[in-house]
């Protein structure tokens, strides 16, 4: 078993993608709260996105899981480019237009768009599926392309239809390439 985990709550003030921000308070109690009910996953590693709230959520888990951490850059949220970080308020008064009417195809000022995302995580897919016994520890937008894509579902916009929530586990069964929500 695969198991996929989000990061902790940061600062929704700002936009995450590429963004170096860290876990609030808040997201650290979150992802250790998380470690204290699944202290039991079956796991040999933790794989995690570079990102340091990735970076965080990996050091709090392996205070559980007692594993090694491996950090994989391609396990990065959608690179929201010039925005990565950017103060939200700020974010909408400079970008206005992009960011009023953003589309799967919507490409961010030297970044990526969602398809780009799914694209990539499709391409990541297979490797994913050799992680039999790993947590890997990413964003909600790589989670979401894996229920996409293995559900075969059309990509849209809608961010919440996976219930894919700041510290939550999902499990990936690399064989049967079923996900569901775990905690």
């Amino acid at each position: 078993m695969i198991y996929l985990m989000r990061h902790g709550q940061d600062d929704e003030t700002k936009i995450g993608g590429w963004s170096d921000g860290d876990l609030t308070l808040c997201g650290k109690k979150q992802v250790n709260l998380t470690g204290v009910y699944n202290y039991d996953l079956e796991v040999d590693k933790i794989i995690a996105s570079d990102i340091k709230r990735c970076q965080t959520t990996a050091q709090i888990m392996q205070y559980h899981l007692r594993r090694p951490i491996i950090y994989d850059d391609r396990l990065r949220e959608q690179n929201k480019g010039d925005l990565n970080g950017m103060d939200l308020l700020e974010a909408n008064e400079k970008y206005f237009d992009l960011l009023s009417d953003v589309k799967i195809t919507t490409c961010y000022p030297n970044g990526e768009s969602l398809l780009d995302l799914y694209k990539r995580i499709e391409r990541l897919l297979p490797w994913i599926l050799k992680q039999d016994k790993t947590l890997i520890i990413t964003h909600r937008g790589v989670i979401n392309m894996l229920y996409y894509i293995l559900k075969n579902i059309k990509l849209d916009m809608n961010k919440t239809q996976f219930d894919v929530t700041y510290a939550s586990v999902h499990e990936l069964d690399p064989v049967k390439k079923i996900i569901k929500r775990r905690y």
